[in-house]
């Protein structure tokens, strides 16, 4: 319902009809000057209507006009000749989009001459704001001091406690004091009914012991065996929020565009959800992790498993790492087997970029939804039916990796594969065939060009549902006890040797499995995608930044 329009002004002696529906907060101006700027902002805009979405409005409160006062580290200043005809004022905080996705918290204050008229604007904003019923009101806040540059805790008490208060958004905050603190508390203690949502200050690992923690809940409170690799998992009920704050934060570029804690903080705030895929990882019937991001074995395995033997040189180990993995040059036997995703829409290499309201993810989701309530009305249906369709291929590979989102950061604007869907139930596998080094050198090199990232012959890439990977010398824990005892320790210790020292010119049998950055301890595995399993605080990636279409007046 559109409210009476009320003339404001604000010091530049400017005036405007501001109106208010239960969509769009909108002042035109009635009467324009010439261009001033004010400090670093611009204050002066061509004659028209500005408008902020509800959806987007922060906050709001009344306003002294006759004082100076200090907000959130941003000093105010009014001037006295229009407090003198208007000497009341109420200020709207709202999201401002700036460069690169980046968003802001921006003022727009405005006055007005009756103070009754000014509380009923700030009590009919309220109003508006508490309908919004997706904004979360008590958080469940979890900091990693250890984590990146160790400033998580800072990052988050400067940058988004402020925000959060000033949105009225409570917190219960716990600072993680070991690995894994936050994982085993959301699995035993925490009363999850009490919060709207969870929230992870820190880098990738944070997030996923937040992930594994809530998932694992989830399942054990609805009877779902993890341990089975045909179990449906239950989608969880609250959403995650991440503010960055990590050496690496890959899962928060890919989904909100920036790595920026007050971005993320106001992605939270507003409400937003992004529904995310999870990959479950089993070895013999036996649950081993989640993975949201990427699964890499063989190049990327290697790097992370050198890295972690050099966590004393810090970021500069994966650097490092990477320089020696590509010049060890090491290639893997084995068999890949997987599901192809027939059914869905899209493709590896259609060059359809996963974005805000993805019609992809939505229509697979729906796909997929349709293809459950099936299986639910048959339910001797199973994948063994299938059996026909799964695809096998064995050979030998630098890497293997499979991506369930873009996997894009600052170093590779496009990721490993740029048109990955962040929830359309699938992953996307990615063969990296024997080959040169000067070949493979050329795959590394076009994660950071705009070339199609899988025009190499030696490169192929498939959309899965499922995978399984077997190494070709795959042996039970029997079989190394066995070969321990028969003296295979010293044959062990060689190839450990050999693996240190790549001049000799051997080849490990084994690579490890890299899982969002955690080493897994099989490499024989069983992969399946569970579409849309958690929520994030966030929109997706907005196609183009709308801060180029219009402007939100700022007033400092």
């Amino acid at each position: 319902m559109e409210e009476k329009p009320l003339r404001n002004t604000e010091h530049l002696r400017r005036v405007f009809e501001v109106t208010l529906n239960r969509v769009l907060l909108t002042w035109k101006e009635l009467q324009t000057k010439k261009k001033r700027v004010s400090g670093k902002i611009h204050n002066t805009f061509k004659a028209g209507s500005y408008s902020v979405p509800v959806s987007e409005i922060v906050a709001v409160r009344e306003t002294e006009v006759d004082s100076r006062t200090k907000d959130d580290g941003r000093w105010q200043k009014m001037s006295q000749k229009p407090s003198e005809a208007y000497p009341y004022a109420f200020t709207v905080s709202c999201v401002e989009r700036a460069s690169r996705h980046r968003w802001r918290c921006s003022d727009v204050t405005f006055h007005c001459t009756d103070g009754l008229v000014c509380q009923q604007w700030v009590q009919t904003i309220r109003e508006q704001l508490s309908l919004l019923t997706c904004r979360p009101k008590h958080l469940l806040v979890y900091i990693n001091p250890y984590g990146g540059k160790q400033q998580g805790k800072r990052i988050y008490e400067e940058k988004v406690a402020p925000l959060f208060s000033r949105a009225s958004v409570s917190t219960d905050v716990i600072v993680t004091e070991h690995a894994n603190h936050a994982r085993e508390h959301l699995k035993t203690e925490a009363e999850l009914k009490k919060y709207d949502g969870v929230v992870c200050v820190g880098g990738d690992g944070m997030f996923s012991e937040v992930i594994h923690g809530l998932i694992t809940r989830t399942q054990r409170d609805c009877g779902v065996d993890q341990d089975s690799a045909e179990e449906r998992l239950v989608p969880c009920g609250l959403r995650i929020g991440i503010i960055p704050a990590g050496s690496t934060d890959c899962i928060c570029y890919a989904t909100v565009g920036i790595n920026d804690p007050v971005t993320s903080a106001l992605h939270i705030i507003v409400g937003d959800s992004q529904p995310l895929d999870v990959c479950s990882v089993h070895h013999n019937n036996t649950f081993l992790k989640y993975s949201v991001s990427l699964l890499g074995y063989g190049f990327y395995g290697d790097v992370l498993a050198d890295s972690e033997r050099k966590r004393w040189m810090g970021p500069a180990r994966y650097d490092f790492s990477g320089v020696k993995t590509f010049l060890t040059h090491n290639y893997y036997e084995g068999t890949v087997s997987f599901l192809p995703a027939t059914d869905v829409l899209g493709s590896p290499r259609d060059k359809t970029v996963c974005t805000t309201g993805c019609y992809v993810c939505q229509r697979n989701g729906q796909l997929l939804s349709e293809a459950n309530q099936d299986y639910r009305v048959d339910e001797d249906a199973s994948d063994s039916e299938c059996d026909g369709d799964w695809r096998v291929i064995r050979g030998k590979f630098l890497a293997i990796n499979a991506a369930s989102m873009s996997c894009a950061c600052p170093r590779s604007p496009k990721g490993l594969s740029p048109s990955a869907h962040l929830a359309d139930g699938t992953t996307d596998l990615i063969l990296v065939r024997k080959c040169s080094r000067i070949n493979f050198l050329r795959h590394l090199l076009r994660h950071t060009s705009k070339d199609d990232q899988f025009d190499l012959d030696f490169v192929e890439v498939h959309r899965v549902r499922k995978f399984r990977f077997t190494p070709r010398h795959c042996e039970s824990d029997a079989d190394l006890q066995l070969d321990l005892r028969e003296g295979g320790a010293g044959k062990r210790l060689f190839s450990q040797i050999c693996r240190d020292h790549p001049a000799c010119g051997c080849t490990p049998i084994y690579s490890s499995w890299n899982c969002d950055g955690e080493i897994l301890p099989h490499a024989a595995i069983q992969v399946g995608v569970h579409s849309q399993l958690i929520q994030l605080f966030a929109r997706g990636i907005e196609e183009k930044p709308v801060f180029e279409d219009a402007g939100v007046p700022c007033v400092a």
